[in-house]
């Protein structure tokens, strides 16, 4: 069952995560380039579907932390350092995305149709939150394979 549990959890981390991370990064582009051509509608449809894209995943990540404790659980380390560590930096990437990234797409996406030029300042700011909640990510997955204390050799 533990077999099971990992390999789901890493392939939902894989699956999920990794287009959070990808289409939170493309976003702040496409944005500067909906801002500089505003009658391009397609720069504009290209940052609402990432910001659709990055929506959606991160609901369905949602099974990233729920596979993740299950797998913890089975394997009797829930009061390891590492994971503690790792759900602590997985709760903070999940806040910057919920209470930073996806809002900064909503209003960036919301300037774009009132007043391109009100835009420009929050997409820096949300390339910025892109970059934090990637490398939050960064170091769980570092975390999830050097595990410190493993007897599995895994270590650095």
């Amino acid at each position: 069952m533990t077999a099971l549990l990992l390999s789901l959890h890493v392939l939902a981390a894989i699956l999920t995560v990794g287009p959070v991370a990808i289409t939170a990064s493309m976003f702040p582009r496409a944005a500067r380039r909906a801002l500089a051509a505003p009658d391009d509608a397609s720069a504009a449809a290209a940052a609402r579907l990432l910001h659709r894209v990055t929506r959606v995943y991160a609901v369905v990540g949602v099974a990233v932390p729920v596979l993740g404790y299950a797998t913890g659980a089975s394997l009797g380390v829930l009061s390891d350092a590492w994971l503690i560590t790792s759900m602590v930096l997985t709760a903070a990437a999940a806040a910057v995305l919920i209470v930073l990234v996806l809002p900064g797409q909503r209003r960036v996406l919301e300037a774009l149709d009132k007043s391109p030029s009100a835009a420009s300042d929050p997409v820096r700011r949300l390339a910025m939150h892109a970059g934090v909640f990637n490398l939050l990510w960064a170091v769980v997955v570092v975390l999830m394979v050097y595990r410190p204390g493993s007897t599995t050799g895994a270590g650095l």
